[in-house]
């Protein structure tokens, strides 16, 4: 079966983290870098809650770029970063040695930049035999136009764009199944925006769960008088 006729799940998957770097968020024209950040941190947090293989790599740390996020290194602690100078990750044996002890052939991409790290491993990988879903708000380019080209160049190739949160619903699929619910509707409220937003409220107003943070203080009408 065409592996675009499949939904990817938490055994048969692994997220890859390109050069999350400071030097490589200057760069970064094509989305609001705060947002980027965020979505990168979600997507790592929910990956690690559904104990999925990651792969960080980060290129010249010292050199040039800077060190990988700490919002990002944080929720792997102590996990190696493979470093590499090569701009193409799969150029690189420590990476494509990581890429293949994780034993997965769904590989989640994300990096800086979109047009250059992220697309010519993503392209190499497809040709090696895996299916890459560019996860796309977790990718940072030069500009919208470097993005957008990027990304049609990737689709041509065979890969397949997706974003962050149906990524983690993909991963979650069925409400029944509550082994990572509460842990993940957590995560959501914290980093998933809008969508954080209406999990909470439907925890707090509809479901009557007790609010998350400290419950503001209702001055009456009258004392404002």
């Amino acid at each position: 079966m065409s592996p675009y006729h499949k939904l990817f799940t938490p055994e048969d998957s692994a997220v890859v983290f390109i050069d999350h770097q400071p030097q490589m968020t200057f760069g970064v024209a094509n989305i609001d870098r705060a947002t980027l950040i965020n979505n990168v941190t979600l997507l790592a947090k929910v990956a690690k809650e559904f104990n999925i293989p990651t792969v960080l790599t980060a290129v010249e740390t010292e050199s040039f770029s800077g060190y990988v996020w700490p919002q990002l290194l944080d929720v792997f602690p102590g996990q190696p970063v493979v470093e590499r100078t090569s701009m193409n990750s799969w150029d690189d044996a420590g990476f494509r040695a990581a890429i293949e002890a994780t034993g997965k052939k769904n590989i989640l991409m994300t990096g800086l930049w979109t047009e250059v790290c992220v697309t010519w491993p993503t392209i190499e990988m497809l040709g090696a035999g895996y299916n890459i879903y560019v996860v796309e708000d977790c990718c940072g380019a030069t500009s919208p136009a470097a993005h957008e080209a990027a990304l049609s160049r990737m689709v041509q190739a065979g890969a397949v764009r997706v974003t962050t949160i149906p990524a983690l619903l993909e991963w979650q699929r069925d409400w029944a199944k509550r082994e990572h619910y509460n842990n993940l509707m957590g995560l959501i409220k914290g980093q998933g925006g809008a969508y954080g937003v209406g999990v909470e409220y439907a925890y707090t107003m509809v479901h009557k769960a007790p609010q998350s943070a400290i419950k503001p203080q209702v001055v009456p009408a009258s004392a404002h008088h």
